[in-house]
């Protein structure tokens, strides 16, 4: 049996994270390193899934609910612009699989995020 990730581990309260919103079956956290004035995570409540292309092939309905959460945090947090970035594997920069969604916004240009 594998260890839950840390995502599961602050959705459960076994280690600290500031759970800014929450549904049935999505939460939103704030990033520990922010790569932007507003960086959010938003992530599926289950571990089922590694990555977005696991999670699209498995249940589409969730990553459209995701993108819907994500559009209303960003609203939420910033000015309703943002840039919602998946990583997808360990050579793109993934180091949690278990899959979640950033949220990159407020005064982002394409020099300090790539186009």
């Amino acid at each position: 049996m594998t260890e839950p990730s840390i995502f599961t581990r602050i959705l459960t309260g076994d280690i600290p994270g500031e759970i800014i919103a929450s549904t049935d079956r999505l939460f939103a956290i704030r990033d520990i390193a922010p790569q932007a004035p507003v960086h959010l995570l938003v992530i599926p409540k289950t571990e089922q899934y590694r990555d977005v292309v696991e999670l699209a092939a498995g249940d589409p309905t969730l990553l459209a609910e995701l993108i819907a959460f994500a559009n209303t945090i960003a609203a939420e947090h910033s000015d309703g612009d943002f840039r919602l970035l998946f990583n997808t594997g360990a050579n793109s920069g993934q180091t949690v699989f278990h899959v979640h969604a950033h949220i990159l916004a407020g005064g982002l240009t394409e020099k300090s995020v790539g186009a």
